[in-house]
């Protein structure tokens, strides 16, 4: 009975993926949007047709059209036991919802480019590749103003995230997810042809250069580069100093003065064998505490800092494209240099935190012996070293990165006020 779920999911998703929004929109405006613009039922081609709004509700039925079906299939089989694998029924619908948009029965097959019907499933079953597809989509779009590529740039996106981030991607339980990423990027880079085509060619149709569109990227960049600088300055120098510095005072305490919510382990209680080691020992155990509560805030403090330099440095390409002037020459130079900066540091981040976890070994182990081994002492000394001159390596490049952000956050005191026209001249 396994299958009665399967074929009753692909038909009713097909249908209502199948539903020809664009179509029927621009025919209530009067227009036959399969001879107007590019001849494509989607959202860009009515936008670029209707205008914007028009454009904007065929994308958002278009979503539902890929949300709702897998958001329902997921759903019922969530209260339903079926002797079927991992997330069978969801992306079930979720492929003939998209599989309707591209090749509709009421169209005669004639379908739209599959974009936002695949943004709505991917959304309901893989919201995190989803949302950092959605980044690199908006991202392009206001570096280049090429939606076809936006789109391209955000398929590939997801199928990266999902192989990259995911531990097992072929497993059993994740196998289903991973082929629906890789079909659902193929099939849009197939029905994106003719768009591949004209970027190759440099004739692809492009998002029009407006005061509106302007106002837009300038706020994005101001807000991308704020929220940015206030990340790093609140992080390096709030959130990491006074976490260290109230962990290590309440571990300093003598242990009759400790807080009872805080017990120590009797051996650190000793004293330091070496002036490598904090004095008093305990306090190591403080250090030890902070680093654990402040570990998981790194994921998120590389994660915003390279959301906001992603959209930061999108704007300013979009700005160097249309001659704005050479400021923004030197603040994509920064931009590029400071998200630069941000991957190096979470590299070495991530190196650090492997470094620390063999200094609390070698730690450990020196003090389970009352007194120390001497050979736990140089062991622990050494690993010590080398931890310190990582993390010294790791403050180093953090600091780079402040200094690049605030100097990109005083230039965007010089944001573009113009915008050049078709025939060259500048105007508002």
């Amino acid at each position: 009975m396994a299958a009665l779920p399967v074929v009753l999911a692909s038909l009713l998703s097909y249908l209502a993926g199948a539903i020809p929004f664009g179509y029927l929109i621009a025919r209530w405006r009067g227009v036959d949007i399969l001879k107007q613009g590019s001849g494509n039922i989607g959202a860009t081609n009515v936008g670029r047709v209707l205008g914007r709004p028009f454009g904007i509700l065929v994308f958002l039925l278009d979503f539902a059209k890929g949300a709702v079906p897998a958001l329902l299939a997921k759903g019922w089989a969530a209260t339903h036991e079926l002797d079927l694998p991992p997330d069978s029924l969801p992306v079930t619908a979720a492929v003939a919802a998209f599989l309707g948009h591209l090749y509709p029965i009421y169209l005669r097959f004639r379908g739209g480019k599959g974009v936002a019907t695949a943004t709505g499933a991917v959304s309901v079953l893989l919201p995190g590749p989803a949302l950092a597809a959605l980044l690199i989509w908006l991202a392009v779009v206001l570096a280049s103003r090429y939606v076809s590529l936006a789109s391209l740039a955000a398929a590939a996106t997801l199928c990266f995230v999902r192989l990259a981030f995911t531990s097992k991607p072929w497993s059993a339980d994740a196998r289903i997810l991973t082929l629906f990423c890789l079909i659902a990027a193929a099939l849009i880079f197939v029905r994106h042809h003719a768009n591949i085509g004209r970027l190759l060619h440099g004739n692809e149709n492009r998002l029009k250069e407006t005061p509106a569109m302007l106002h837009f990227s300038k706020i994005l960049h101001v807000l991308a580069l704020g929220l940015w600088f206030g990340t790093v300055i609140f992080f390096s120098f709030v959130v990491g100093l006074n976490l260290f510095e109230t962990f290590e005072r309440v571990a300093a305490a003598p242990p009759a003065e400790r807080e009872v919510w805080f017990p120590m382990w009797n051996a650190y209680d000793g004293p330091s064998p070496d002036p490598t080691f904090p004095e008093p020992l305990r306090k190591e155990q403080g250090t030890r505490a902070a680093g654990v509560a402040l570990g998981p805030l790194f994921h998120w403090y590389f994660g915003i800092q390279a959301v906001c330099g992603v959209l930061a440095l999108a704007t300013a390409l979009a700005w160097l494209r249309i001659g704005a002037g050479r400021v923004h020459a030197y603040r994509v130079r920064i931009l590029f240099a400071a998200l630069v900066m941000v991957a190096l540091g979470w590299l070495v981040m991530r190196y650090v935190e492997n470094v620390r976890a063999s200094r609390n070994k070698s730690f450990d182990a020196m003090v389970s012996h009352s007194p120390p081994h001497k050979e736990d002492v140089l062991h622990a000394m050494a690993v010590r070293r080398v931890f310190a001159s990582w993390h010294l390596l790791s403050l180093g490049v953090n600091m780079v990165t402040v200094l690049l952000i605030t100097i990109a956050m005083a230039q965007s005191a010089y944001l573009p006020a113009i915008l050049p026209t078709k025939q060259g001249e500048r105007g508002v």
